[in-house]
């Protein structure tokens, strides 16, 4: 390589370290600790290249909103962060950046891996998981992203694509784009975050196919929980399923702390069920 093409190398690899910051994790959100940037280098496009018609719209789906990664305020390098309210009908202009090697199949902040050729999307404070049409301004390319995770902590910044999606946009290569954030309205949305205690006394936390399955997670719950834990049998495209629940939660205890200490430990995608 010449050295012509190694401080092109160099510089790209800056751009994107400057968008790569990542958010609080599910079980937590605690403020950022330092970054160096050595550290920050790490970061960047995988040795495999794709093109844009390679990568997929996201599918939008009514994915119920859990306080699992909507922890409200949250505070990252000492700025505060508000998760808004309600997803209706946002719209907003300002510039993406974008993510990769670096944080691929890690998990994102609501829990999810993340997927650096998937279309995805950090935001600071939408409510996740939702769904947003996101259009480059300058050449008016769009994509659909699953928005499921928190960044870019930049003043400046308004969102982080995925390096597939910046792919697919048409920056990855500059690093930044002047966008249109357009969130997808969807119908039947369940947001869980309000009040869950009073309306929610199981914890489900998935359903196998083998009872075994089931049943070696229910030894491992025993010992971080003591509400009742129960493997159930469901009817199942004539073959059958068996959920594991805790509960009934008692009233009095904290339904949203149960959740929070299940995540931490690393059972992601848990649910909340009356």
């Amino acid at each position: 390589m010449n050295l012509n093409r190694t401080l092109l190398l160099v510089a790209m690899l800056s751009i994107v370290a400057g968008c790569a910051t990542r958010g609080p994790g599910p079980e937590a959100a605690p403020a950022e600790p330092s970054v160096s940037a050595r550290d920050l280098m790490k970061d960047g496009a995988p040795p495999r290249t794709i093109r844009p018609e390679d990568v997929l719209d996201a599918v939008p789906r009514p994915d119920a909103i859990l306080i699992v990664g909507n922890m409200s305020p949250y505070t990252v390098n000492d700025e505060t962060y508000h998760v808004l309210d309600s997803l209706a009908n946002y719209r907003e202009r300002g510039i993406a950046s974008w993510y990769g090697t670096k944080f691929d199949g890690q998990k994102t902040s609501n829990g999810e891996i993340f997927d650096l050729y998937e279309a995805s999307a950090a935001h600071k404070t939408l409510p996740i998981p939702c769904y947003a049409r996101v259009t480059n301004l300058e050449n008016g390319r769009s994509i659909i992203v699953r928005v499921n995770d928190r960044g870019p902590f930049h003043s400046d910044r308004l969102i982080d694509m995925s390096y597939g999606a910046a792919v697919k946009l048409g920056f990855m290569e500059v690093g930044t784009a002047p966008v249109e954030v357009e969130v997808i309205n969807l119908v039947g949305i369940d947001d869980r975050r309000s009040n869950p205690a009073g309306h929610y006394r199981f914890v489900q936390l998935g359903a196998f196919g083998s009872e075994s399955a089931a049943q070696r997670l229910r030894v491992e719950l025993a010992a971080l929980v003591t509400s009742p834990i129960a493997v159930s049998q469901v009817a199942m495209g004539g073959g059958r399923l068996y959920r594991v629940r805790i509960g009934p939660v008692a009233p009095d205890e904290d339904i949203l702390g149960l959740q929070q200490r299940l995540e931490a430990s690393g059972y992601s995608g848990t649910q909340l069920l009356p």
